[in-house]
């Protein structure tokens, strides 16, 4: 019988992969020269080089040995590391943040998958990381499901996500160069630029920020009793009070705008995902923003 992750994937793969495979993957090219089979041009001849490399015609007309260079092709390795924290467990049932998360890690995979590239992935619970070891296939992307059912069954090891840890543990944990999705809502405690940075001064960072409509602000619903799904604080207030929503929006703003600072800071395009956004539109207008690199 086919588990929870094998029938997510099949929907996916039908709505959503078909009609992007080939947008994000099309033609990678590293900026590094080997000996691919797309020719790249002329150098003149050193010593290390490779003699079955020299283009004589060239060097008869030059008077002066030169080598052919090639573009060569890598495969990309995509890491994926994914907030499994408290706050992730807000939204809608069935569409809440948690659930937006697994069906972008889970597209992202197959996606990158397919060509033949590596994936792997990071999951952290606000305490722990548990990894998936990079591999490639289409059950490399069901191993990943797997644990993604299993993270969302376990309830989070900590009230707070420490952003600075879970990134830094990303920057020590993938060695070599690859493309670093991060998906999280970026709710939580620390002071994260320093490891942000570090992480990308390495890797290509993408950040997907998932946001629920609870997270900016309250419905007009007179009393309501709030709690803060990464302390458990619960608080009684009046959702109808101008100065409170006023307070509120002025607090999602400030917050927004710190969050794009750093990551501009540091270099890296951040894009939103609301949860009761299509997830096709949603990664349409990441791709058309993005530039993907190998390394």
């Amino acid at each position: 019988m086919a588990s929870a992750s094998d029938r997510l994937l099949l929907q996916l793969e039908w709505r959503v992969v078909r009609r992007l495979d080939g947008r994000i993957l099309g033609a990678h090219r590293t900026t590094h020269h080997g000996s691919g089979l797309d020719f790249a041009g002329l150098r003149g001849y050193v010593e290390e080089d490779d003699a079955r490399r020299i283009d004589w015609n060239a060097t008869a007309r030059l008077n002066e040995p030169q080598v052919r260079q090639f573009t060569e092709d890598r495969e990309l390795t995509l890491w994926l590391v994914l907030d499994r924290s408290a706050s992730m467990t807000v939204g809608a049932p069935g569409r809440g943040k948690h659930d937006v998360l697994a069906e972008l890690a889970l597209t992202l995979a197959r996606l990158f998958g397919r060509a033949g590239n590596r994936v792997g992935a990071l999951f952290y619970d606000g305490s722990t990381t548990r990894m998936v070891p990079a591999g490639t296939g289409r059950a490399q992307v069901l191993r990943i499901g797997r644990e993604l059912e299993r993270t969302a069954a376990a309830p989070p090891r900590a009230a707070t996500t420490d952003v600075a840890t879970m990134l830094g543990t990303a920057a020590r944990l993938v060695r070599r160069r690859s493309l670093v999705i991060v998906i999280s809502d970026f709710i939580g405690t620390g002071e994260w630029d320093r490891p942000l940075l570090r992480l990308a001064h390495r890797h290509d960072v993408v950040a997907l920020r998932v946001v629920d409509a609870a997270d900016d602000g309250l419905p007009e619903a007179g009393l309501v009793l709030v709690e803060d799904a990464e302390t458990g604080e619960q608080l009684l207030v009046d959702s109808s009070d101008p100065l409170l929503r006023a307070r509120l929006r002025d607090a999602v703003a400030e917050r927004d705008a710190d969050l794009a600072g750093r990551m501009r800071r540091a270099g890296v395009p951040l894009h939103r995902v609301d949860t009761d956004r299509d997830l096709l539109t949603s990664l349409v207008s990441v791709v058309a923003s993005t530039r993907w690199r190998r390394g």
